[in-house]
């Protein structure tokens, strides 16, 4: 077991940062947020970029029609930030809140906020959505924030699950390593069990082809993937005692057996990139997809450099 968080984003300073966009998303978000910075006893920061850069650039601030565009857009960002921070403070009231505003492009300025967060937290569009640019900005940080991004997905049980499990997906690397630390804190901060999953292989044949007996779990494994499973949870159960851990193990299939869980959990952890390395915007990697449709809010852990 290594310490993975003797790093800047556990230190007593490090916010709980959210971006917001004004969206039906930001509702939930907020509120995620701000249980967990009343849990974890941190500060709330708000942020929202309005994209300002591009347009200052290209006609200055100076110009006659662009000097009262530029008003406008900051009035009512300081408006959507405004009832952000009142949503945070009715949520739990006297928790510590900032707001700031930017003028650089959401993407950039939310993964430059992740360096120094003690977590990112983002909403996501109903219906299992992530078209339109906030769902890019969303993928994009996603991708590459520093330390963990928990996307909130707007369409989920207006409660936010507050039951169930922490389930973890873990495929033996360095970056499951990370998530699996992350998990077991979490699990351990809400006193929630948490559900180890490990499968072995890459393969999601029976997710497309609508085969439903890949999420039942294999009871004839061989024993070298129960070994490397029992392996990456026995120092963090002897750092967490109070976690009661539940092995699941599955042959293949990780995006239909974590989806299926997702249902069940309050929260799914999982690592920035499965095997050979995240792949970027590509839509079929497990992060990527598990990120548009869990049923749960979902926590992409990136590993400390």
């Amino acid at each position: 077991m290594t310490r993975s968080y003797d790093d800047i984003h556990h230190l007593a300073s490090a916010p709980v940062v959210v971006g917001v966009d004004g969206s039906d998303a930001d509702e939930l978000a907020l509120d995620w947020a701000a249980a967990t910075a009343a849990r974890r006893g941190r500060e709330v920061r708000i942020v929202h970029g309005m994209s300002l850069e591009g347009l200052v650039r290209s006609y200055g601030r100076a110009d006659q029609w662009v000097a009262p565009t530029l008003d406008a857009i900051r009035d009512h960002a300081s408006a959507l930030v405004e009832r952000s921070v009142e949503r945070i403070r009715q949520a739990q009231p006297g928790i510590r809140v900032r707001a700031q505003l930017y003028e650089s492009a959401a993407a950039g300025l939310l993964v430059r906020e992740s360096a120094h967060a003690n977590l990112l937290v983002l909403g996501r569009h109903g219906e299992a959505g992530i078209g339109g640019q906030w769902g890019s900005i969303l993928l994009t940080v996603t991708a590459h924030a520093k330390g963990s991004v928990v996307v909130v997905g707007a369409d989920l049980d207006r409660s936010v699950q507050r039951q169930g499990p922490v389930v973890v997906g873990i495929d033996g690397s360095r970056v499951s390593e990370a998530a699996t630390a992350a998990a077991f804190e979490e699990a351990s901060a809400r006193g929630a069990e948490l559900v180890a999953v490990h499968i072995w292989s890459d393969l999601d044949i029976g997710w497309f082809e609508g085969v439903s007996d890949l999420i039942v779990p294999v009871t004839t494994i061989g024993e070298t993937e129960r070994e490397v499973l029992a392996e990456r949870l026995a120092g963090w159960q002897e750092k967490y005692p109070d976690v009661k851990v539940r092995r699941r193990l599955y042959s293949s299939g990780p995006i239909a057996v974590l989806a299926h869980w997702s249902g069940q959990a309050q929260l799914l952890v999982l690592g920035s990139r499965g095997r050979g390395g995240f792949l970027g915007m590509l839509l079929g990697s497990t992060s990527n997809t598990l990120v548009r449709q869990a049923k749960c809010p979902v926590m992409v852990v990136h590993p400390t450099e």
